[in-house]
Parts: C-alpha cells; sequence; structure tokens
C-alpha cells in the first residue's frame, strides 16, 4: 500500500511525529489503539473523521519502517 498521501510528517504539527492526512491523530495513536484490542469498526465509531484505508496506511507505514530499521547493520 501507498500510504505517502495518507501519512503526512509536519515538524511544526504533533511534534513532527507522523499523522493521518494532516489531522492532529497519529501514526502512534491508531496503533496503540489496535494494540490495546479495540476493532477497527471500535476505532472508525470513535473517530468518524477516519476511513478504514487510514488505518490500513498506519499498519503499513509501521511494517515499513519496521523493515526499514531492520536492514540497519548492527
Amino acid at each position: 500500500m501507498d500510504y505517502s498521501k495518507i501519512i503526512t510528517i509536519e515538524p511544526g504539527k504533533m511534534g513532527g511525529k507522523p499523522c493521518i492526512r494532516g489531522m492532529r491523530m497519529t501514526v502512534y495513536d491508531v496503533l496503540d489503539y489496535l494494540a490495546s484490542g479495540m476493532t477497527e469498526d471500535e476505532i472508525l465509531g470513535d473517530f468518524p473523521d477516519l476511513v478504514r484505508e487510514d488505518i490500513r496506511a498506519c499498519l503499513a507505514f509501521a511494517a515499513d519502517r519496521e523493515r526499514r530499521l531492520a536492514s540497519i547493520p548492527a
């Protein structure tokens, strides 16, 4: 998935953390909700500005970031 149009990083917003479509919802927030056991439907119900593709973009972003970190020599 190409998350580049969904996940934005702006130095002056949320301390430069990766956010969803320029909103004040961070990738970390969404991942934390998922990790705590919330379903996609529950997240979408609590945050009506989000769409399912936003959640998938957060997962793709995190997977890509992990892949890049894993490829750094120790």
